[in-house]
């Protein structure tokens, strides 16, 4: 498993930012490399679960990210077991009039797929992948 950890703060309440980051459609405008989400459950309690489609290295993957922790305005926690195994942990706060967010990604490469020799490759467009999502995040929610 390969770890990303990032940090980012936003200036904008965290009820706003969390609102805006937990739906799925939502991140089809900020995160580059995801290119369909449907079959999005929405539960009050239990978070949000959908399907999505996701390019790494010129290839498309297909999943369904389940949420297995939800507190809302504070944390969520998503797990992926086909296509891209992965664990997604967004902590939210409120600090200094804003939202600091930490993401913390636990992901495998489908190193049968791409190649033992791309994924170094691969893990380091990971990481300009996940700075440029909260920038995203970032610039839309300081925007509004």
């Amino acid at each position: 498993m390969i770890q990303a950890k990032k940090q980012i703060h936003i200036d904008a309440p965290v009820d706003k930012v969390f609102a805006f980051a937990i739906e799925p459609e939502n991140l089809i405008e900020i995160w580059p490399s995801l290119m369909k989400v449907d079959n999005i459950e929405r539960s009050p309690t239990e978070g949000i679960n959908w399907d999505w489609e996701y390019k790494m290295a010129g290839m498309t993957f297909g999943g369904h990210s389940d949420t297995i922790e939800f507190v809302p305005n504070e944390r969520v926690v998503t797990k992926n077991k086909e296509g891209i195994p992965s664990t997604f942990v967004w902590d939210y706060s409120a600090e200094d009039g804003g939202t600091t967010i930490d993401v913390v990604v636990e992901y495998t490469v489908p190193v049968p797929v791409l190649g033992k020799l791309a994924e170094k490759v691969i893990i380091k467009m990971n990481e300009n992948e996940m700075d440029t999502l909260l920038a995203n995040l970032k610039a839309v929610m300081e925007a509004e």
